[in-house]
């Protein structure tokens, strides 16, 4: 499965794998519709550093949700 492209389908998997790795209890912040296309780049940059970081500090988490809340649509 390549997350190379664009799609709502693969913003949904990166979203979805982000909050199991970050430990998000309110998933309705991850929902795909509230991410613009616009910012997959962005978002597929975080993924991949969540997932080469592995486990992250509570001061990471919070760092990664907050970067989250700041590309999400207004």
């Amino acid at each position: 499965m390549g997350l190379e492209n664009p799609s709502q389908e693969n913003l949904k998997i990166i979203l979805d794998e982000m909050a199991e790795r970050l430990d998000v209890v309110n998933r309705t912040i991850m929902d795909p519709e509230d991410y613009d296309l616009a910012k997959y780049e962005e978002l597929k940059f975080m993924y991949d550093m969540i997932k080469q970081k592995g486990r992250l500090s509570a001061s990471e988490t919070q760092a990664f949700i907050d970067e989250l809340r700041s590309v999400r649509k207004a």
